[in-house]
């Protein structure tokens, strides 16, 4: 873990695949603003096929690619999950993701606390078609970034709140 990174508490992790469901087969994950990558790497353990982890800081980049070649997976191995990393911000991803028409199960994003970029990024997946009907999208945030209970299509199907962090989950309609 890179210093200076927040890191996702241990009970917020447990948490989160708690409400999600432990079994993520066949889905895809994406993790915005992804710090060292654990999240992502938890929902890949959970079977989730495809996971795409998004970080702009260089460090933690490098951190993400690292913890990955750890896990050592071989190449042939039978259902294993596809990794993609991108070093880049993760509101333009959204919206480079829009427009290739690339769509998601999950989304999970955690960005840094204190810059406002929670809403933004509701915001910006309001405005950027990456999610299905039966996509949920989960935002990490403090609470004093206050989510709006509905932005256009998406609307809070749960919101829970581990000491200064809250899980904001939202549904799509």
């Amino acid at each position: 873990m890179p210093k200076g990174i927040r890191p996702t508490q241990d009970l917020v992790r447990k948490a989160l695949f708690d409400l999600l469901g432990q079994d993520l087969t066949g889905l895809t994950f994406l993790d915005l603003f992804a710090g060292s990558g654990a999240m992502g790497l938890e929902a890949a353990s959970r079977g989730a096929k495809e996971v795409i982890l998004v970080e702009k800081e260089p460090l933690c980049f490098r951190t993400i690619c690292e913890n990955i070649a750890r896990l050592n997976i071989p190449a042939l191995e039978p259902d294993r999950p596809f990794f993609e990393t991108l070093q880049a911000d993760g509101l333009a991803t959204i919206k480079d993701f829009a427009r290739r028409g690339r769509k998601l199960d999950i989304v999970f994003a955690d960005p840094p606390y204190g810059r406002d970029l929670a809403k933004k990024t509701l915001i910006t997946l309001k405005g950027h078609d990456i999610v299905h009907p039966d996509s949920i999208v989960v935002i990490q945030h403090t609470k004093h970034e206050t989510l709006p209970e509905t932005e256009g299509r998406f609307f809070i199907n749960e919101q829970r709140k581990y000491g200064t962090s809250y899980l904001t989950f939202y549904k799509i309609q």
